[in-house]
């Protein structure tokens, strides 16, 4: 099964589901001189198999798969492993494409042509951002999270949180009462990806009021946000 959990870093093991032999070949070859183990699997049958079998640390993902579509396959492995990275790789350039992939649950998104540096860098960076996350839960007010399982309760009572609404209150807590301007929010739910633009946390920050309340996220103006409870 795919983990979010690494030994080390440097050593990390990914799984590239990309079709264009070439390119993964290039990929393998490329990533390994960065630290990185690359397994490969040509459609989405033959990735969910090496899912099933083996554990990895992040995941590269192709959007044209000859099975099935990338996205189906990226809502298949977050429904039974949410916290894995997964940076979508394709050639798929259009902002629409970029959105949907990240509100799918991708953490970082690259379109081809690409920097074979550039993309070790990011996978350090999304296996590194797992590693930070606070395992114990969150108490603040009246909300409780688990980063760690994604699990969250307002006034004791469970609330559905998606895994980025997770990740970015989270952010917002560990800051410690600070504010947080959106670009540091955005490369932290986003990444490096410098395609997504500043509608898209504002959806999460909207998504996050409706479920929690309009107390639950402050924001001001030249300033940014932060979480409008304090810390227990």
């Amino acid at each position: 099964m795919l983990t979010g959990v690494a030994m080390k870093v440097e050593t990390m093991r990914v799984l590239l589901v990309e079709d264009d032999e070439l390119i993964a070949s290039g990929v393998q070859a490329g990533l390994q001189a960065h630290g990185i183990d690359v397994a490969h699997a040509l459609n989405c049958r033959v990735a969910e198999a090496m899912h099933a079998d083996d554990s990895f640390d992040a995941l590269i993902l192709d959007l044209g798969l000859p099975d099935c579509d990338g996205m189906t396959l990226l809502a298949r492995l977050r429904a039974v492993e949410p916290d894995v990275p997964v940076l979508i790789l394709t050639a798929r350039d259009a902002m629409e494409h970029r959105l949907n992939g990240l509100h799918a649950g991708a953490d970082d998104y690259m379109t081809k042509p690409f920097d074979l540096r550039e993309l070790a860098a990011r996978l350090h960076a999304l296996v590194r951002r797992i590693h930070g996350r606070a395992a114990q839960a969150i108490e603040a007010g009246p909300l409780r999270i688990e980063p760690s399982s994604g699990l969250a309760w307002l006034h004791g009572e469970p609330v559905e949180l998606s895994r980025r609404e997770i990740e970015l209150l989270t952010h917002l807590a560990s800051s410690d009462g600070r504010w947080v301007t959106p670009n540091a929010l955005q490369e932290r739910i986003y990444g490096l990806n410098e395609g997504v633009n500043s509608n898209a946390l504002n959806v999460h920050i909207h998504h996050i009021r409706r479920k929690l309340g309009s107390a639950s996220v402050e924001t001001s103006r030249g300033l940014g946000f932060r979480l409008g409870w304090r810390l227990s």
